[in-house]
């Protein structure tokens, strides 16, 4: 089930950062693909994956990062939530749109 939710956050930040998604799992340091990956690593979070599931999903879909590239990415993520309501009306978008196509789905 945490395959599914991991796979479903990935989609949708791939289509909400304008990426593809094979992006997201490639070694890149664009601005961008890293705040999205990070905003992956943050959301994965906080539906109670741990650090070690996230990156075990990461290496599944070809991408090598260590736990402490994650909970730095998950760190920045906090940070931007605290100084700017727009990032995080952004992260509470996305979980309230991901919360509604589950619903229609389980329906």
């Amino acid at each position: 089930m945490k395959k599914q939710v991991f796979k479903s956050y990935a989609d949708k930040i791939s289509t909400l950062y304008d990426i593809r998604l094979e992006s997201l799992f490639e070694k890149n340091k664009i601005r961008e693909i890293v705040d999205a990956r990070y905003m992956l690593y943050y959301l994965c979070k906080e539906r109670n994956m741990k650090i070690i599931q996230i990156k075990s999903f990461m290496q599944e879909q070809g991408y090598e990062t260590a736990h402490t590239t994650i909970i730095y990415g998950i760190k920045v993520v906090e940070q931007n939530k605290k100084i700017d309501q727009d990032y995080e009306e952004f992260i509470n978008n996305i979980n309230n749109e991901l919360q509604l196509t589950r619903c229609f789905q389980s329906s």
